[in-house]
């Protein structure tokens, strides 16, 4: 993680801790508890305090901030203070914020709750997102190289969109959705080759397999996920880092998928930039065999 604070990372203070709890030690996850539980005390704490309400040291309580990218907890509080200020005029601006889907919910709420938190995790994510590893990736793509991509569930979705489209333009790609096949394309990959796995939770073993060995046959290897942190972004050369919450049943736990489909469009959209030259011909052609199809059908 950096080591300089994020102040303009829209996912906030609370989400950073929330995505990265699997990760923490003992102490750290004995600090995360306690801001997690109450984020409006930590805005009054002191270092001390809050030392002595988690049962750890005060050293202990600056390397956590420190763990998170803050020089130290006047810092965290400062970025806590303006994440809550902006979920308190998200409430005034929207009744949905927040709000679970339930039995009782109209479909007129069902309808915003879930336009509500697409809408922000897509918006997030485009802010969040390092444009630096997504140039290298879309430059490694174009190089050109094959792509190989992995997926599971929703993930597996997403994976095949992304697919779908390198392949109209010509770009070869392949993705499978038996996870078995999947392992076989990862371990015949090799330096010419990029891997993009997709996993929000980044703790999705089949894709942590397939980065791992993708990576060890020499393969470009990228991590799409919703925490840095996670073994799929470890076992990766790039992450590409997805804002969205997937905890319980909630209009948000809907939009991590919108959130990577957000990244898979930017992505390809650079791609096709990138290969602006021969675009024209690949979608013609392509746009002609599938109405060829058409025609027979």
């Amino acid at each position: 993680m950096s080591t300089e604070a994020e102040d303009d990372d829209p996912s906030g203070v609370v989400e950073r801790i929330r995505r990265s709890r699997a990760d923490f030690s003992a102490t750290e996850a004995a600090i995360a508890e306690r801001v997690l539980a109450d984020p409006q005390a930590v805005l009054v704490a002191t270092t001390s305090s809050l030392a002595g309400s988690a049962g750890v040291s005060q050293a202990s309580v600056v390397r956590f901030c420190r763990a998170l990218g803050y020089a130290g907890l006047p810092d965290l509080r400062l970025a806590l203070a303006q994440e809550l200020s902006r979920r308190d005029l998200e409430h005034e601006r929207s009744g949905v914020a927040h709000g679970r889907i339930d039995a009782s919910d109209s479909l007129a709420d069902l309808a915003a709750k879930i336009a509500f938190h697409e809408a922000r995790s897509i918006e997030q994510t485009a802010r969040r997102l390092d444009l630096n590893v997504l140039e290298e990736v879309a430059r490694a793509i174009t190089a050109p190289r094959s792509v190989t991509v992995f997926g599971v569930g929703a993930s597996g979705l997403v994976a095949a969109d992304l697919t779908q489209k390198l392949q109209r333009i010509g770009q070869p790609c392949q993705f499978h959705a038996d996870t078995h096949v999947q392992r076989v394309h990862a371990a015949l990959l090799d330096a010419d080759d990029v891997a993009i796995g997709f996993s929000f939770s980044g703790r999705t073993r089949d894709v942590d397999d397939c980065l791992r060995l993708a990576r060890d046959g020499g393969a470009f290897t990228v991590a799409v996920t919703g925490d840095p942190r996670s073994p799929v972004a470890r076992d990766a050369a790039r992450v590409l880092v997805t804002s969205a919450r997937e905890d319980e049943l909630r209009a948000a736990a809907l939009a991590s998928r919108m959130a990577q489909l957000a990244v898979i469009d930017i992505l390809f959209a650079r791609v096709a930039q990138l290969r602006f030259d021969d675009l024209d011909a690949a979608l013609s052609t392509t746009r002609a065999a599938v109405g060829r199809l058409r025609l027979r059908t």
